[in-house]
């Protein structure tokens, strides 16, 4: 390539750069007095906000042809699919026949018509999963649905718990290990990074596996996709022992309180976090005079009776001590 032939198509380049500059310059400025152009969606023109020059008229509507006046209205007349998530082996894009035998008018489908959308269910479903991995995804991730809703986990949680198990499917993680141990162990780690922990007794309770297979493969996990996952914080359990038990916000907040003193101490170094939270609570009902037993926060927190005296004594000491 010549000199000549390479300064040629670098101006040209700088030509058509410049020109597509202008081009945008003219579609945001008014050409008479260089204001700035607004839209007229309900008119379709598009006109200078200074001058009022209209510079384009009968633009494309790119909205619904019909009209809502309220959410669920909109809801019924949208024709879009559900967004996509990673809840669903497929992300949520492929075709899901419904369950009930009837057309589109509500009429009941004949019997021949019947025993063709069971077939068509049926290879639409073979479609959906069409090799052992996708299989195994479905599985897993109805698993960690199940669990989440049983243990009142949010939607966000549910969709970390999924990205960690397609994380540890795509890096060869299960061999030797159970879909259900790894789905809990995915949940059990998203709930921990989402600050909304549950304790491995109340994750045991609800899973299919035992507890040791959950703490060995969650321990595999965390540390194989080198996940982040800060230690339990003990006054992220305080609002959910609080609300089932049914205190006021005033012990509440004391509770949030012991455990920020506990903290500020030492005491959770080494202890249980939902213990400590347990004892914590019990000790803020005793300070503001709520009556609560030690059995029913037993029950609520999963621990025992004695965890409870001995972890209180040392909160109220704790609270004394800075007093003096």
């Amino acid at each position: 390539m010549t000199d000549t032939t390479m300064r040629t198509r670098q101006w040209q380049s700088r030509t058509d750069t410049k020109t597509d500059v202008d081009t945008r310059e003219e579609r945001t400025a008014c050409p008479e007095c260089g204001g700035r152009l607004e839209t007229d969606l309900e008119h379709g023109e598009t006109a200078c906000g200074s001058c009022g020059l209209v510079v384009e008229t009968d633009e494309i509507d790119r909205g619904p042809e019909w009209r809502a006046f309220d959410s669920s209205e909109r809801d019924e007349k949208s024709r879009v699919g559900s967004p996509t998530t990673k809840m669903m082996h497929d992300d949520g894009l492929s075709t899901n026949i419904g369950w009930q035998n009837k057309d589109a008018y509500g009429r009941s489908l004949s019997n021949r018509q019947r025993q063709k959308m069971q077939r068509l269910r049926t290879w639409n479903e073979r479609f959906r999963t069409r090799d052992a991995k996708e299989r195994n995804l479905k599985q897993a991730l109805g698993e960690i649905d199940r669990m989440a809703s049983a243990l009142g986990l949010p939607k966000p949680v549910r969709e970390t718990a999924s990205v960690i198990y397609r994380r540890a499917l795509d890096e060869d993680l299960l061999p030797g290990r159970s879909i259900e141990g790894v789905a809990t162990a995915s949940l059990y780690a998203a709930a921990r990074q989402a600050g909304t922990p549950r304790s491995l007794d109340e994750i045991s309770a609800v899973s299919r596996v035992e507890r040791d297979e959950i703490a060995r493969t969650y321990r595999y996990v965390v540390r194989e996709l080198g996940l982040e996952v800060q230690p339990a914080d003990p006054e992220s359990y305080v609002p959910r022992f609080a609300s089932d038990l049914d205190m006021s916000d005033e012990t509440e907040r004391q509770a949030r309180k012991l455990m920020q003193t506990a903290k500020s101490e030492g005491l959770h170094s080494g202890k249980s976090p939902v213990g400590l939270a347990a004892a914590g609570v019990y000790a803020a009902a005793l300070l503001t005079n709520e009556k609560v037993t030690q059995s029913a926060v037993s029950d609520v927190a999963n621990v025992s009776e004695v965890t409870i005296r001995n972890r209180y004594h040392e909160l109220l000491e704790a609270e004394k001590g800075p007093q003096r």
